[in-house]
């Protein structure tokens, strides 16, 4: 931040969509795979490219570009994209004494190993669906945010959905159920408790591993046992459940966003070619559509005590 002629100034700069692969091989010939789009932004004293245009202070973005693929080429074990952020951040906020701060935000591409009957490819894969999402933000005291998180997990249910009780008016024409079809697309946003550099986990893997559990309760916890399933009143009770079996699950977890859209499925009817009564689909036959759609979006978090 600057000021000049009673004017303040608050900036950052950067590089986005940095795409970089990496691949990992043992010893035994197993390989190991990961793809990521890199966003980097550097908070830095760089006032007189503003206020005189002179650039000597300004860490070029080509070079921030550069910097992504010799980081991950000296990144010679496997890691998480929230350890290669963390490398970013230390070596922007480290290697230059003007920058202050440095913001890494990494979409991993949902790369997943293929099995060819019923083993495991040692070096073929197939593209997912999901993606695993974070942003690391480090300043030079080495203090410390870390967010991660999941865009794109479509999923649905069949049956186990309802929606009655709400509110009804002369613009009301949605009738009330406890049978329908559920369907969405989650993205999940959740904070890391971890507030310094010092005290990110040394075990490797560990953030690739917690996002895999995160999931796993997500979607565990939506559909419910495989015979069973759970009913869900509204989605808004099924994302209150969902968010709450996280933080519940997880301690180094201290607060979790979900936007859950609610995309509609409805049963078709036909009118009859001699009847004008409808002829009804069973409920069996859909149209769906995702357009207009309902949005739901809650975070829940951990209620800090002061005593």
């Amino acid at each position: 931040m600057g000021e000049l002629r009673g004017l303040k100034l608050d900036q950052q700069h950067g590089k986005s969509r940095v795409r970089v692969a990496r691949v990992w091989k043992d010893g035994d010939g197993k390989h190991h795979f990961s793809e990521w789009s890199v966003n980097i932004s550097l908070l830095s004293n760089c006032l007189p490219a503003y206020f005189s245009g002179d650039n000597y202070d300004i860490v070029a973005t080509d070079t921030m570009k550069n910097t992504v693929y010799a980081k991950a080429k000296e990144c010679s074990e496997q890691l998480s994209a929230e350890d290669f952020a963390v490398v970013l951040a230390k070596h922007f906020t480290s290697f230059y004494q003007q920058v202050t701060g440095a913001i890494v935000n990494i979409v991993e591409k949902p790369w997943e190993r293929v099995s060819i009957n019923g083993q495991q490819h040692d070096h073929g894969f197939k593209l997912g669906s999901e993606r695993h999402t974070t942003e690391v933000m480090v300043d030079k005291s080495g203090t410390l945010r870390m967010t991660s998180g999941i865009e794109g997990l479509s999923i649905l249910k069949t049956t186990k959905s309802g929606f009655e009780g709400f509110i009804r008016d002369q613009y009301t024409m949605l009738p009330e159920t406890r049978e329908r079809m559920m369907a969405t697309e989650v993205t999940a946003s959740w904070r890391y408790s971890f507030e310094s550099l010092s005290s990110l986990p040394l075990k490797p893997l560990y953030f690739t591993e917690r996002y895999t559990d995160v999931k796993e309760v997500l979607l565990n916890t939506f559909f419910g046992p495989s015979k069973e399933g759970v009913y869900s009143p509204s989605v808004q009770a099924t994302l209150h459940e969902m968010a709450k079996a996280v933080l519940e699950r997880f301690p180094d977890i201290s607060f979790i966003q979900l936007r859950m859209p609610n995309l509609h499925f409805l049963p078709v009817n036909l009118p009859s070619k001699d009847n004008p009564v409808i002829v009804k689909f069973d409920d069996d036959v859909y149209l769906p559509t995702d357009e207009p759609h309902g949005t739901i979006q809650a975070t829940l978090s951990h209620i800090r005590s002061n005593m």
